[in-house]
């Protein structure tokens, strides 16, 4: 049975897109356009995967992120956090909330692969050594280019 991924993305293109992606990945998709929704939908569907614009209308993807992770219903839904902020403009915002990734826009189609398929084999309890690895990797690399857009950000002033 194919994997259900929630796609939260008030831009229309942008939702299209990954949606698109998605299914051609083997996905079903389910989707909402505003934080609100995502909520609502989360827990009437209960997907297993939710992929989360920030910058959202209402109630941001920070603030239902949260919502889902303190209801018993969706908090063991993976989320990850999809937005054009910079990693170093949210960092800590999105591991507050309980978000376990983060794919800045845009995110290429092998890169939203390898991310979901992580957090799947994760999800279904793989405890291989590969899985930790990928996911020490992944965990790396977000450190590394918050790291790098500070040092750029700094250097400009």
């Amino acid at each position: 049975m194919a994997k259900r991924i929630l796609v939260v993305e008030d831009n229309e293109d942008s939702r299209f897109i990954l949606i698109v992606i998605l299914r051609s990945l083997g996905y079903e998709t389910t989707e909402a356009e505003t934080g609100t929704q995502g909520v609502e939908k989360a827990l009437s569907e209960e997907p297993d995967l939710i992929v989360m614009d920030l910058g959202l209308p209402g109630i941001s993807g920070i603030d239902a992120a949260k919502a889902l992770k303190k209801n018993l219903i969706t908090a063991h839904i993976p989320i990850i956090a999809h937005s054009a902020w910079t990693p170093s403009q949210c960092k800590e915002e999105v591991l507050k909330a309980g978000m376990v990734d983060y794919l800045e826009k845009p995110a290429s189609r092998e890169l939203i692969k390898a991310t979901i398929e992580k957090l799947i084999l994760i999800q279904e309890g793989e405890s291989d050594k590969e899985v930790r690895t990928i996911s020490e990797q992944n965990k790396e690399n977000f450190l590394r280019r918050t790291t790098v857009h500070t040092e750029l950000i700094s250097s400009s002033t």
